[in-house]
């Protein structure tokens, strides 16, 4: 009989621990891997709500707006974006440009890019109203600060991200906002935006005089727009506050280099044309990846040897002394080593 008591123990304990570690588990916003005390990246992941579509908008020429609705949704704050989980599974950011008080339903826009990869076509052909999509977040890299006075720089769908901010600017706050599109059409929420903002709002049809940009001491300056808009504020004015949803780019383009996979043995090239993680896949086909963009930080690597060429908007500068996200990021020497 004792012996008969100790295995229904044993086996009583075992069950419990292995319902303790699938609560764990399901938990986790790395599933199915166990969740972790300390995050992969500086920004713990988000867990996935599914979300109703009961609106897609047009609200400018290319340009698109869903709201999706939930319940006792988490708030935000101006800047903040989600991570939208497309019907196919591609994974693509969208700043929140709706009310942030409003816990029942989040807003974003995205504008059709014919020569895109795939995911602003998705949302404007293939979602509908009554569809679920998954979404993770809010997150927010791009956070309105405390300033004596503001600049904001928009461009075309940039003024996603500082819309909310402008809403939230108190009475009395010193700003402006130059605004520019390719024509009237074109620029989603430009109507709000000039009720708005009245005499400080500048806008521009074609390239801005950025020249022009009345910036004083103590302002903040914020911008969000098409890569050569961000490249040519940033030049213009080196603390500027930018938000991107692409790839950064290197303006001395890309060469090929080598990674070594340490642990598997295996050496790869990658091509300028390519990436690490194409690169990588092709010897280990299972490596996770995600949104291919730098954002989500599924595909963190560490780095044993090499210099890194950071082209993420995720990791802090302390992950990027030993790890860096091999779908975006490259090689400034002839050769990396990963601990894969």
């Amino acid at each position: 009989m004792p012996k008969l008591r100790n295995a229904v123990l044993v086996a009583g304990a075992a069950l419990l621990a292995r319902q303790a570690l699938r609560r764990r588990i399901q938990a986790s916003p790395l599933w199915p891997l166990p969740a972790l005390e300390e995050p992969t990246s500086g920004r713990p992941r988000s867990r996935a709500l599914r979300l109703l579509v009961t609106s897609h908008e047009t609200v400018a020429e290319g340009v698109v707006q869903l709201r999706l609705e939930g319940r006792d949704l988490p708030r935000w704050e101006p800047g903040a974006h989600l991570d939208l989980v497309l019907p196919s599974g591609l994974v693509r950011q969208y700043s929140l440009c709706g009310d942030p008080e409003d816990t029942s339903s989040y807003t974003v826009a995205t504008r059709l890019v014919a020569g895109g990869r795939g995911g602003s076509r998705e949302v404007h052909e293939q979602v509908t109203e009554g569809m679920e999509l998954q979404v993770r977040g809010p997150r927010n890299r791009f956070p309105l600060v405390e300033a004596e006075s503001y600049v904001f720089v928009a461009g075309g769908i940039g003024i996603t991200p500082l819309l909310p901010m402008l809403r939230a600017l108190p009475d009395g706050a010193e700003w402006r906002l130059l605004y520019a599109g390719r024509d009237r059409a074109s620029m989603p929420f430009l109507e709000e935006v000039e009720k708005l903002g009245g005499d400080r709002v500048t806008v521009v049809e074609g390239r801005p005089d950025l020249d022009a940009l009345d910036v004083g001491e103590g302002a903040a300056v914020y911008c969000c727009g098409p890569e050569g808009l961000m490249t040519a504020v940033a030049e213009r004015f080196p603390d500027v506050r930018l938000e991107r949803f692409a790839p950064r780019t290197s303006s001395d383009g890309n060469a090929e280099f080598e990674v070594e996979l340490r642990r598997s043995g295996r050496t790869v090239t990658v091509p300028a044309d390519s990436t690490v993680l194409a690169a990588v896949r092709r010897e280990l086909p299972d490596t996770a990846y995600s949104c291919e963009q730098g954002f989500c930080g599924t595909c963190q690597q560490r780095v044993l040897g090499g210099e890194i060429d950071h082209r993420d908007e995720l990791l802090t500068d302390e992950e990027r002394a030993d790890s860096m996200l091999i779908c975006v990021s490259r090689a400034r020497s002839d050769r990396l080593v990963l601990d894969m």
